[in-house]
């Protein structure tokens, strides 16, 4: 390996040094995308994400895709090399097909994020639906409790406060009626009678 490595002009050394490096680092990149997805660009705190679910833009220039970028530079530059082309063809077509690699890893970046921020929690789509007391809120939102409401298709356990008189037990049919800035359901007791004929909105 090293006697081969040795006879290599200085141009093909860089090539395979470059394509060594960056097929490594690209399989690493390439597997944690797919298991964790992006963590590229991703500021701010989890509370601004769930009110906001504006997701991450397109990205051109990240670290995943300049790292795709040499991957595909440096084999396609080595291919070439290969074919007996010269340098100026072979650093053409070699930056060509990096470039062409680097959009098709921003472009599926972008929508694996898309397909994750479709999945955010969006607080604001709780009000009008129907749900039930977890555990017990106080009165007059004098103690903070927990209801279950089924939210974006799914049943979710969040903070709720009352401006009820009386405190509503666990198992209190409730209405959310109002998101605080702080994220908490501000809810309202259903006469458990009129349960059925009330729709449980799933937004």
């Amino acid at each position: 390996m090293g006697d081969w490595f040795s006879t290599l002009s200085l141009f093909e050394k860089s090539y395979w040094v470059i394509a060594g490096i960056s097929s490594t680092i690209f399989v690493f990149v390439l597997i944690t995308t797919f298991l964790i997805g992006d963590a590229d660009g991703v500021d701010g705190d989890v509370d601004a994400e769930i009110e906001s679910d504006t997701g991450i833009g397109f990205q051109f220039f990240s670290f995943k895709n300049l790292v795709a970028f040499f991957t595909i530079f440096s084999w396609a530059g080595i291919s070439c090399i290969d074919a007996g082309y010269g340098k100026g063809v072979t650093i053409i077509v070699s930056t060509i097909a990096g470039l062409i690699m680097m959009t098709i890893m921003a472009t599926l970046i972008y929508y694996i994020n898309k397909l994750v921020s479709s999945g955010t929690l969006k607080l604001e789509n709780a009000i009008g639906n129907v749900g039930e007391v977890y555990l017990t809120i106080g009165a007059n939102r004098s103690k903070m409790g927990k209801v279950h409401v089924n939210i974006q298709g799914a049943l979710r356990e969040l903070d709720a406060l009352a401006d009820s008189n009386e405190n509503l037990k666990t198992g209190t049919v409730i209405e959310v009626r109002e998101i605080t800035g702080t994220g908490i359901l501000i809810v309202q007791p259903i006469n458990k009678n009129n349960y059925d004929k009330i729709p449980l909105i799933a937004k």
